[in-house]
C-alpha cells in the first residue's frame, strides 16, 4: 500500500468499530467532526468482498459518495 493511502488526506483508516453492521472488515477514516459531536465526516473503505448489512441511523441522516466498487 503506498504512502498516500495510509497516511493522506483519504488515507484508508483505523479499523471501522461500526464493523458489527457488516459482513468482512472495513475501515473509517473520520475526516472532520462538529463541536458538539453531533456531525460527521468521513470515509469509509470496505475490504474486496466485505457487505454492509441493513441498518438504521436513528440520531440523523447519512450521505453516501460512492467513489468505487460494484453492487
Amino acid at each position: 500500500m503506498d504512502e498516500e493511502v495510509k497516511n493522506g488526506l483519504f488515507a484508508i483508516g483505523q479499523k471501522n468499530l461500526f464493523e458489527q453492521f457488516s459482513i468482512g472488515h472495513s475501515f473509517l477514516n473520520t475526516l472532520a467532526k462538529s463541536p458538539d459531536g453531533k456531525v460527521s465526516v468521513g470515509k469509509v473503505t470496505f475490504e474486496p468482498g466485505c457487505r454492509n448489512n441493513w441498518h438504521v441511523h436513528l440520531d440523523g441522516f447519512q450521505i453516501l459518495l460512492v467513489t468505487a466498487g460494484q453492487g
